[in-house]
């Protein structure tokens, strides 16, 4: 139990290039420290997110005191077809138990079984909903959409009677609601999510009602100019005349909402009829595809469908060509008290879905990178071992998902991709590949991913993976005929296929790989496909075994939209197995280095020590440390520290000790054990690129940190 915070520090102007953070020094007092309590753990300082509870706190808002913890790392991805042209949408409400929960932790949490989502490749639109007045997405969530190429919005809500006089405030002229909106504005800038789902679930007056049209509009306008690629969305309540009356639909009472903004969300409470009649209105012409017609998972009132029959409302919204809103799917998770089955639900649940439900394909410069992490597991691995053995969650992990799906194979085969948390070669999952094969089958082929990528004229792809005996697994790649892609400019290319057997990886130094533009698609694949007597769980397989190169001439592929990676697995002959997929142009380019790493915000505590042996309180410490490196460069970095010095000269220096994973260029040291003083420790921070190359450490960011009862002093 910690006891009390003894001292402070804040550097300014850590990243300044002008400063030489090498040579800061310090003078501290012992001091209780001044974070923001709403933005960190009173007793750790862990950082957290929360939303803002009042219109005082919203139009208060500054950047300067925003937390820099939940700034998503991650810049919306390219997919096809793009949402503007997506004629029929999917938008999901993320509504669970009040939210912020295991969420809340910027940096992850130890939680053993977490709710997370991973069907990314069904949704367009993720809304992070709460009854919070404005609801600020955690970064984790945000990282995660947008790999995905998923919008993610936030909610500024208003209820019942407390909401009508939030309303009356600031709907009241414009100068009021304009200042509301740059506030909001201003949030999803910093923040970087997406933009809005404006939910007014009060009476209005007349005054109010008649500037809540020009607040939407001037809101969607600041947004598109702020955010490219940004929606603001108006959920189906209030009427033109201020009544409190849900519609179900899109009609002339509420119409004037949907002409200010980027989109419709209607109520649950609808009918087909409704649709009918929506389908036909006058209002709606032309942007159907803006018009999410609501479905309560929880199938709480007069609903079409809900619970394991969403799909039954699905069906028909689909058939009258709606896009979807799909409120609190989080109820897979919510009503099943065993929480170890939420895989299981979670995907039976999207599979039911799926029939109406439409893939949109990651668009992206290659390389191309999963290892398939759902953001969540028992262990963190890294290159096949484990790092740690304990339950983490962290959505910022999470890697480009596959397609989950089953497949049947006559009367009695079946096949079936799954997140399997027992083994990974990266995070804390691996897609494993399960099944039931007729013996009249001598091949069967699962789909992996569906890419919309142009491929360089010489490109590598491997895979990683280990089969169940009996079993050999090859890579197939499909490419869409250019006559029939959307895309300009693209022609067929003839190629031809070159092994190339490696039993020691490949590495920068290869002189034989230097020539070859490399595509590095790095997957661990679970191929455990047992044959008609049962199935089999496997482990990974670390080495290189083959590769294959593709030979092109000085065209490229496109990857289009009929276009998928699927990974045959063989009975009965034994083509080579793939390892990995590179891009030899990176392994030419010299590693970035860390710049500028600092120290800031220390805060030390005292506490009672983890080990049994000793009963004296032990000194732990807390900081923040920051740094510069590109991030499209890297999967994440590795924060170490080790002692350089401590009260006895005669001890040798420590050994590095990992802490933990960052995910942006911000990293919260939290309880770190050191030793007492006077001190000198190191912090040390690994970036992991993309390619999966080790980086010397010479490029590493090394920061020192010297301590005594009187002062600290960063070096």
């Amino acid at each position: 139990m910690l006891l009390h915070i003894v001292l402070f520090i804040r550097l300014e102007s850590c990243l300044d290039p002008s400063v030489d953070s090498s040579s800061v020094h310090e003078v501290i007092n012992y001091t209780p420290s001044s974070l923001p309590v709403k933005h960190y753990d009173t007793d750790t300082t862990e950082p957290v997110i929360c939303g803002l509870q009042t219109l005082e706190e919203l139009l208060s808002w500054q950047r300067s005191e925003a937390n820099p913890f939940n700034v998503a790392a991650v810049p919306l991805a390219a997919r096809e077809p793009p949402l503007s042209s997506s004629s029929r949408r999917t938008l999901v409400s993320h509504d669970m138990m009040g939210g912020y929960l295991d969420d809340r932790f910027a940096q992850g949490t130890d939680s053993e079984s977490p709710y997370a989502f991973y069907h990314w490749q069904y949704i367009d639109i993720f809304n992070y909903f709460t009854h919070n007045l404005v609801t600020i997405p955690p970064a984790v969530w945000t990282n995660a959409a947008h790999k995905h190429g998923v919008v993610m919005l936030g909610t500024f809500i208003t209820e019942w009677t407390d909401g009508a006089k939030v309303c009356e405030t600031f709907l009241k002229g414009e100068e009021s609601y304009r200042a509301v909106a740059d506030r909001l504005v201003q949030i999803s800038h910093y923040y970087g999510f997406d933009g809005w789902l404006v939910n007014i679930e009060n009476t209005l007056s007349e005054a109010a009602v008649k500037n809540t049209p020009l607040f939407l509009r001037y809101l969607t306008d600041q947004m598109h100019e702020r955010v490219p690629g940004s929606q603001v969305l108006w959920y189906d309540s209030v009427l033109e005349t201020g009544q409190l009356k849900w519609q179900n639909e899109l009609n002339q009472s509420n119409r004037v909402f949907f002409d200010a903004c980027d989109g419709f969300f209607t109520n649950y409470n609808w009918t087909e009829q409704s649709l009918e009649w929506m389908k036909t209105y006058s209002g709606a012409q032309g942007r159907q595809a803006d018009i999410y017609v609501g479905v309560d998972v929880f199938a709480r009132g007069e609903v079409v469908g809900g619970m394991f029959d969403t799909n039954k409302a699905l069906e028909i919204i689909r058939k009258h060509d709606f896009s979807t809103a799909i409120f609190a799917p989080g109820w897979v998770y919510e009503t099943h008290n065993d929480k170890t089955e939420f895989r299981k639900n979670q995907d039976k649940f999207w599979a039911l879905l799926s029939e109406f439900l439409y893939i949109h394909r990651p668009t992206s410069p290659l390389p191309f990178i999963s290892s398939f992490c759902q953001g969540f597991g028992k262990s963190l691995y890294w290159r096949g071992q484990r790092e740690t053995k304990k339950n983490w969650f962290n959505l910022s992990a999470q890697e480009l998902q596959p397609l989950y799906y089953s497949e049947q194979f006559g009367a009695n085969g079946w096949l079936t991709s799954r997140g399997c948390p027992e083994d990974a070669w990266n995070g804390g999952c691996s897609l494993l590949l399960e099944g039931l094969i007729p013996a009249s089958l001598n091949k069967v082929c699962a789909r992996i991913f569906s890419l919309h990528v142009p491929l360089a004229s010489n490109t590598l792809v491997s895979f990683i993976y280990k089969p169940s005996a009996g079993i050999t697994v090859s890579l197939e790649l499909k490419t869409t005929d250019a006559s029939l892609c959307t895309h300009q400019g693209i022609r067929d290319i003839n190629c031809k296929f070159q092994s190339i057997s490696d039993t020691q990886g490949l590495s920068p130094e290869r002189n034989d790989l230097c020539n070859i533009s490399i595509l590095k698609l790095h997957l661990a694949i679970f191929c455990p496909l047992e044959g008609v007597e049962g199935t089999n769980s496997l482990l990974l397989e670390t080495k290189v075994k083959k590769c294959w190169v593709f030979y092109g001439n000085q065209g490229h592929i496109l990857l289009c939209s009929q276009s998928d990676i699927s990974f045959p697995c063989h009975y009965f002959h034994s083509p080579p197995p793939l390892h990995k997929v590179l891009d030899t142009t990176s392994l030419l380019v010299p590693p970035e280095s860390i710049q500028r790493l600092c120290i800031y915000d220390v805060v030390w505590l005292r506490g009672t020590c983890v080990s049994p042996e000793s009963n004296l309180p032990c000194l732990y410490l807390n900081a923040t440390l920051r740094w510069s490196y590109p991030s499209e460069l890297v999967r994440h970095f590795r924060v170490y520290w080790r002692r350089l010095r401590g009260p006895d000269p005669r001890i040798p220096p420590g050994q590095m000790v990992l802490v933990g994973r960052a995910y942006s260029t911000l990293f919260r040291l939290t309880e770190l054990v050191v030793p007492e003083p006077p001190g000198l420790m190191e912090l040390v921070v690994e970036p992991v690129i993309r390619e999966g190359f080790l980086v010397p450490e010479s490029h590493w960011g090394r920061q020192s940190l010297s301590y005594s009862e009187s002062q600290v002093t960063a070096t």
